[in-house]
């Protein structure tokens, strides 16, 4: 029965959700995508110096909106990204997301390289093979190809 009430609770936030944005379409307001944010060990000047976006960010130029703000509990600051166009949804997400061209996963990436830019001066690299190539078997060749993949949401 509790399982019954779940299920039916998430169907109608989905239908609301749902519903919330075709009416804002609808009324002519531009549906961008959710704030994606990180947390920086530093102040907001050195975030953003003069006004600078740092640099993977600024890459992405107009595709985003920037935002730097206090940090909860006075921790650094809070660097936050968000697309300026409607995020793709549906089956077109999920090719998206597959072939790499997710502009989701391209906010996300800037925003990890530049906590590293500012935090630690470069974008920091990660080998994930330090004896060798795994390529030599088929699962090594599998596991190759999901990490390159994986650029967009993080080192698997």
């Amino acid at each position: 029965m509790i399982i019954v009430v779940l299920a039916g609770a998430a169907a109608g936030g989905v239908v609301a959700r749902r519903a919330a944005r075709s009416s804002r379409e609808s009324a002519g307001e531009e549906s961008t995508g959710r704030w994606h944010s990180v947390t920086l060990n530093r102040s907001q000047e050195e975030v953003m110096p003069n006004g600078q976006v740092p640099g993977p960010l600024a890459g992405l130029g107009d595709l985003v909106e920037v935002q730097v703000r206090p940090a909860p509990g006075g921790k650094g600051t809070e660097l936050a990204a968000r697309l300026r166009v409607p995020e793709p949804t549906g089956p077109r997400a999920a090719r998206a997301r597959v072939s790499g061209h997710d502009p989701r996963q391209q906010v996300r990436s800037a925003l990890r390289q530049s906590k590293q830019l500012v935090e630690v001066g470069e974008v920091l690299r990660v080998d994930p093979t330090p004896h060798g190539h795994r390529s030599s078997t088929p699962t090594g060749k599998l596991i190759e190809v999901v990490t390159r993949r994986a650029g967009g949401e993080g080192v698997l």
